[in-house]
């Protein structure tokens, strides 16, 4: 009986932070092979003026490491979390480069799979933009495979969230050796 009433407050206390949030703003949907979701995600990293969060499971996607790169030369602060396992998995992964050119990289190592494909543009501000979904950033996730794209705009406590919990898996995670 004590597991039970452990087991619940447990999961009482897990769901309790899932608050729901009130419906506001706009949502794009995209779906690949059909929609450009790299060509929506390329424009709205173009948007950004103040920073980019990033949580990738994988990254090769030259077009988004490309608009990556012009918004670090815009004065935006980008930093990037991403899964370990995909990191050396992969030989094609952009990550390397693009913390060889300052854009700080911090590698996921607690979980099985840092599975998310997230990115925030200005999370801290009113106009904040989340892009998420099941899309990775990679080639075959616009050309091979059937992926979902949101991107979502005018909802700041949505976008807080996500930031909240960029943040709490920004604390767990290592910095990438050889990144500046």
């Amino acid at each position: 009986m004590r597991r039970l009433l452990a087991a619940l407050l447990l999961c009482w206390t897990v769901s309790a932070g899932a608050t729901p949030l009130p419906a506001a703003g706009t949502v794009e949907v995209l779906f690949t092979p059909w929609d450009d979701a790299e060509g929506a995600i390329v424009r709205v990293l173009g948007e950004a003026r103040k920073s980019l969060h990033v949580q990738a499971y994988l990254l090769t996607s030259r077009s988004i490491a490309r608009a990556l790169q012009a918004a670090q030369s815009r004065g935006v602060a980008i930093e990037i979390l991403a899964d370990r396992e995909m990191l050396e998995k992969s030989d094609k992964s952009l990550l390397p480069m693009l913390a060889g050119g300052g854009i700080p990289v911090w590698i996921e190592t607690r979980y099985a799979a840092a599975h998310n494909k997230v990115i925030l543009v200005d999370a801290g501000q009113a106009d904040a933009i989340v892009i998420t979904g099941s899309y990775n950033f990679t080639w075959s996730a616009q050309a091979r495979n059937a992926e979902n794209l949101l991107i979502l705009r005018g909802n700041p406590a949505l976008a807080r969230r996500y930031l909240d919990n960029w943040q709490r898996h920004r604390s767990e995670a290592e910095k990438m050796s050889g990144a500046q």
